[in-house]
């Protein structure tokens, strides 16, 4: 029996994101996502129902601010007191875990999914995912882009408008494009 491509995308294997039924998911996120970032002002920072429901986990306290974006929703895991800012997008083809009180700033955007290098690849939808994982505590700056497979240590800052491409330890402060290292606490 050949494996389809969501159980590809979840092995961590090659996949074709041109396929029915992750279509199907990601319409279904959509629905979601549609659904939280129309909820009224008053409401702003709770998680609605659908999206609720969608995620793969949401601590006590967490909150994400509207506009936001995932591609699946069921990769995505909310530690006590997360909070999303506005406009941020995580595109979760793998697990993303946001530690406990952990903060993002606007705009934040999250890459699990790596496109193949060759042309030929890209034209077939080849991807493959790689999970990302935020510890506790940390604190990434607005417009932060973090990039498939890295892992943020608890209590790290990541600068605004930084590019992690590379796992970040603990408690250390990084910023640039690429991101580097310019203090540990």
């Amino acid at each position: 029996m050949t494996k389809g491509e969501r159980m590809k995308m979840a092995a961590g294997e090659w996949y074709s994101c041109i396929d029915p039924e992750l279509e199907a998911l990601r319409v279904a996120a959509s629905d979601a996502v549609f659904e939280h970032n129309s909820m009224p002002p008053r409401q702003r920072g709770d998680i609605g129902a659908a999206l609720r429901a969608l995620l793969g986990g949401v601590g006590e306290g967490a909150r994400i601010e509207a506009p936001f974006h995932c591609a699946y929703g069921f990769n995505l895991f909310l530690g006590d007191g997360a909070f999303l800012n506005a406009g941020c997008t995580i595109l979760d083809t793998a697990p993303v875990k946001i530690g406990r009180r952990t903060l993002l700033g606007p705009n934040v955007q999250i890459y699990c999914a790596e496109h193949h290098r060759e042309a030929a690849g890209r034209l077939a939808g080849l991807e493959i995912a790689k999970s990302v994982t935020i510890g506790d505590n940390a604190w990434i700056g607005g417009s932060a882009v973090i990039l498939a497979g890295v892992s943020i240590g608890e209590g790290a800052i990541v600068g605004a408008g930084a590019v992690v491409t590379r796992d970040v330890p603990a408690n250390a402060t990084v910023v640039g494009n690429p991101a580097r290292v310019v203090t540990r606490r």
